[in-house]
């Protein structure tokens, strides 16, 4: 019986290979797929006039930019890029939680890797906080204990004998 069931791990191995790559193995007899079946079939050219072709290894060239300025957050930033090819050029700023104005310059290219300048611009700010001090709190529990008087009669030693139920 031990054997079984070590060898049951191996048999669900085994089974999952057989039914994942089945027709490499001969497949199983009688089985074939079904062919995909599209109730409207369509080509590219329906929607693009022309036939539409992906370079995988075209030039890459492109360029963006975008800024966010959100009083109600204070989120304050922006953005730039371009790309020709290998070499990418950019800025972004923000604004610091400190109040200064953080400028990061980055290029990168095939030759010279990634380089950035980070220039930080204003003084920090700190908001003064009122120190306040510490008053010495006395901690008091939020009840009063409660003191049950037990009657247990002549049993003085606290053992009460439990007889015809516990008459609740």
């Amino acid at each position: 019986m031990d054997y079984k069931i070590r060898a049951l791990p191996l048999f669900l191995v085994v089974a999952t290979v057989v039914a994942q790559y089945g027709e490499e193995f001969g497949g199983y007899e009688g089985y074939h797929k079904a062919p995909i079946q599209l109730h409207h079939q369509q080509s590219l050219d329906d929607h693009h006039g022309e036939e539409y072709d992906m370079d995988y290894h075209a030039h890459p060239k492109y360029s963006f930019d975008y800024s966010v300025k959100d009083p109600h957050t204070g989120d304050h930033k922006e953005h730039w890029e371009t790309r020709d090819g290998d070499k990418v050029k950019g800025t972004y700023t923000l604004i610091e939680t400190d109040g200064t104005k953080r400028v990061v310059e980055y290029e990168a290219d095939d030759k010279n890797g990634f380089n950035a300048v980070v220039h930080k611009i204003g003084t920090p700010k700190h908001d003064e906080f009122e120190h306040k001090p510490v008053h010495e709190y006395e901690a008091k529990p939020a009840l009063e204990p409660l003191h049950y008087q037990h009657d247990y009669g002549h049993f003085d030693e606290g053992f009460v004998p439990v007889s015809g139920g516990f008459g609740h």
